[in-house]
């Protein structure tokens, strides 16, 4: 490239860097006269980039910030640290920027130069992130694979393994990538199901594009969040549990809402508890942290799982003497 083309590309980068320059020292750098410069400057503007110009002796040119977004020269260094940065970003689950960075990362990933793509796969092998919880790791390159398919509308072929560890090879024309607190899922139509499905991505292996284009299907959902949060929204099993519980009526409060609970206070020590629950491990240990006597009435399930614990803890107490 040469001429006035790389000209422009040239002067961009200079002004890009964060500081104004005056007409001549700009001509100076690119060999050119101030009047060049002037028309330079009109052509990036009619290009979109925002130049703003400054009159007087210490005057000069400077790109500010516009309406919209125009394309960024990067060098070396800035597209590698940014290629590295969007791959942490979309390796943890940070809200509100976890499409963004697969897509931003997709599209970097697509211009970069091979010694530069190299650059960035030798950083990703050698740093490992500190996570916190104990939520699924995702490969952001299978992340960044799964988002160009999904942007070019493109059939996905993948390795699956099940909740129960079986493995299957899927063909799929995927409609959209959802993050959901530490997980990543993708929506898409299983051709060889003939419906849509439910895909985490931390179980998908191997993803390939098969280079087919697809038309797109009317989704069973306003759209793919909705339908995510419809497929993991399961109803939970609810059973009542009715207690007297030997402690003040703001004690037992403490440890059961309003919203999932009645209190009645029997004296001013004693309280007759029933409560909704979908877990009876849960209630059991509600209960236990009241750090006061109670009888459970209902149901004989939670009595049972009482026994166990009290069985457990009394060997625990035992093996340490």
């Amino acid at each position: 490239m040469s001429g006035t083309p790389a000209r422009l590309l040239n002067l961009l980068s200079l002004l890009q860097t964060p500081r104004e320059w005056p007409g001549s020292e700009l001509a100076e750098r690119l060999g050119v006269s101030p009047r060049t410069i002037r028309r330079d400057i009109d052509r990036l503007r009619d290009l979109g980039y925002p130049v703003q110009a400054t009159m007087g002796a210490d005057g000069g040119y400077r790109l500010v910030a516009g309406t919209a977004m125009p394309p960024l020269l990067l060098d070396d260094e800035e597209a590698v640290a940014i290629a590295v940065g969007l791959r942490a970003a979309a390796g943890h689950a940070v809200v509100g920027i976890e499409e963004a960075s697969v897509r931003a990362l997709g599209k970097l990933l697509q211009v970069l130069p091979s010694r530069l793509r190299h650059r960035v796969g030798t950083l990703n092998t050698a740093t490992v992130p500190l996570l916190t919880g104990d939520g699924p790791t995702v490969d952001p390159e299978d992340l960044t694979v799964l988002a160009r398919a999904v942007t070019a509308r493109e059939r996905l072929r993948f390795a699956y393994r099940a909740y129960d560890g079986t493995g299957t090879r899927r063909q799929v024309e995927p409609e959209r990538l959802v993050s959901a607190g530490r997980r990543w899922y993708l929506v898409g139509y299983d051709l060889d199901r003939d419906d849509w499905r439910l895909f985490r991505v931390d179980r998908i292996a191997d993803p390939f594009a098969t280079g087919a284009r697809f038309a797109p299907r009317p989704l069973p959902a306003e759209d793919a969040a909705a339908y995510v949060a419809s497929k993991l929204r399961r109803p939970s099993p609810v059973v009542t549990v009715v207690a007297t519980v030997h402690a003040p009526l703001a004690t037992v409060r403490s440890r059961f809402k309003p919203n999932d609970s009645e209190i009645e206070p029997i004296d001013a020590t004693t309280c007759r508890l029933r409560s909704n629950a979908d877990s009876l491990e849960w209630t059991a240990m509600r209960l236990l942290m009241l750090d006061c006597a109670f009888e459970v009435h209902e149901p004989p399930e939670l009595r049972e799982h009482l026994r166990i614990l009290a069985e457990r803890a009394g060997l625990a107490a035992e093996s340490g003497s």
